[in-house]
């Protein structure tokens, strides 16, 4: 190994720095994320959290869940935005790039909706950016999490990565 080698990122550094940088894109005024999916070690597609094209977002009209008093995920159909993981899938979607077999980088874990869109999206890892947390989520929403993700055998890992 080179000298230049010891200075060089690992490929989950790598692209869990590309996730951040790519969560910088968001509009939601709560929470900056971003998600960019992997095959390869070949950057498929990206996303980060906002209002669907064509609609205002939060930055130009503030945000809905905080007019309406909502807290963490609590309703989070009253929302303007995407999730970041939902925004990367569409992206596939769109431009017709299959998913199958794909790693998931991700600054956020996956709401319960997002975990399964990545399932049947045929999503085999994820890697998500901080400790272990379940904080918004009830004791049925985190068991059925970690239900669905033992029986599809997706490998869950957590990696920190400190911000640049």
């Amino acid at each position: 190994m080179s000298k230049s080698d010891l200075n060089r990122p690992s490929w989950n550094e790598y692209f869990m720095r590309v996730t951040d940088f790519v969560s910088n894109r968001s509009t939601c005024l709560k929470e900056k994320q971003g998600a960019i999916l992997v095959r390869e070690r070949r950057i498929l597609t990206t996303g980060y959290n906002g209002a669907p094209a064509g609609i205002d977002s939060c930055l130009e009209v503030g945000c809905l869940r905080d007019q309406r008093g909502l807290h963490g995920d609590e309703k989070q159909e009253i929302c303007r935005g995407l999730h970041a993981i939902q925004n990367a899938i569409i992206q596939a979607a769109i431009f017709g790039v299959s998913t199958q077999n794909s790693i998931l980088y991700s600054t956020r874990f996956p709401c319960i909706i997002c975990l399964k869109m990545l399932i049947n999206s045929g999503i085999k890892e994820i890697y998500i950016n901080g400790m272990p947390s379940f904080p918004q989520l009830d004791s049925i929403s985190t068991n059925l999490t970690r239900d669905m993700l033992e029986k599809t055998k997706i490998k869950l890992e957590f990696i920190t990565i400190a911000k640049e």
